[in-house]
């Protein structure tokens, strides 16, 4: 097993909702714990509003956490992240422009992020490292490359321009959220081959945040599926796609059936439909309202993230008793 670069233990997320009458607060996620090896892809799997996106912005610096702790190489985190740690960790948006200035050459943003975080190089030795970085994500050429704006280029080109500019700080773990849900099908593909690349030929590990089963399963090594702010099942990849636990898990999986697998286990659990209540939640599994397998104790406390396996975490009474 290669060495953890990052260790997330207990993460918790909160944010102040509504009015002055009307106050609440919302649990983005609660009681996180994680870890990313060296030159490992993690797949943060769920439905929009599970707390994917919440966690890798807190990763980030962009939130400050409300409880937990973050270890990166070995390093306990502050409540804002360092400039070291955000050049080691940097993030890769949903939208390419979110990261790109749209009105200054490609090349630009380059050298900025060349200038900030390598200050050893000088102008000549920024433009030849820029023109690399492009051709090392399969922009080509990469001199044409530089010189254009981002509006010339295709979203899979500018999304692979933001995976460029993340390699300018040297990272070791790149958070890359939602990269590919943007772009058409026939795409996706290449830009998840580049993700392996980085992984294989840069030494790079990346969490890769997506709500995606299929891509997750083509590019991670491990997955870890969130419900309403928790974990409610992590394993291996391949673990988690032959032999899901969790009851959410399954309806997951129905909704992208593998080919390979018989009809019956892609649909044996039914969606009760009911949505999660993630502001000043009361005590119980979040699920419960939609899982046929709930009982008495899943809806008056929540369940721990428990060992099945080596590898394989699940958070069910149900899987636990049965």
């Amino acid at each position: 097993m290669n060495e953890t670069i990052l260790h997330v233990d207990g993460l918790s997320r909160h944010f102040r909702v509504g009015g002055f009458r009307s106050a609440g607060t919302l649990h983005a996620t609660d009681e996180v714990t994680f870890e990313v090896a060296r030159r490992e892809i993690v797949a943060l799997v769920g439905e929009s509003g599970s707390g994917k996106s919440t966690i890798a912005r807190v990763l980030a610096g962009l939130y400050p956490p409300t409880a937990g702790r973050i270890t990166f190489e070995g390093q306990v985190q502050g409540r804002r992240a360092s400039r070291r740690v955000r050049g080691r960790m940097p993030m890769v948006f949903q939208d390419p422009f979110g990261s790109i200035n749209p009105v200054l050459r490609v090349g630009h943003s380059l050298h900025r992020s060349l200038k900030l975080h390598r200050p050893e190089l000088d102008r000549a030795g920024r433009q030849s490292e820029a023109v690399s970085l492009v051709e090392r994500v399969g922009l080509l050429p990469g001199a044409d490359v530089l010189q254009r704006f981002p509006h010339e280029l295709s979203g899979g080109q500018r999304q692979r321009l933001g995976f460029a500019q993340a390699l300018a700080s040297r990272p070791s773990l790149i958070l890359a959220d939602e990269p590919v849900s943007m772009l058409d099908v026939s795409i996706r593909i290449g830009l998840l081959n580049v993700m392996r690349a980085l992984r294989d030929d840069e030494d790079v590990s990346l969490l890769y945040i997506t709500h995606d089963l299929a891509s997750a399963r083509y590019v991670a090594d491990r997955m870890i599926v969130l419900y309403a702010g928790r974990i409610v099942e992590e394993g291996t990849t391949d673990e988690v796609i032959a032999n899901p636990s969790h009851p959410y898990t399954r309806l997951l999986m129905a909704t992208a059936p593998d080919p390979r697998l018989p009809l019956a286990h892609e649909t044996d659990v039914e969606d009760l439909g009911e949505p999660p209540k993630v502001i000043d939640p009361g005590p119980g599994c979040r699920f419960a309202p939609r899982c046929p397998l709930a009982m008495d104790q899943c809806r008056t406390s929540t369940p721990a993230v428990v060992k099945l396996s080596a590898t394989k975490r699940v958070a069910c009474y149900a899987v636990e008793q049965g």
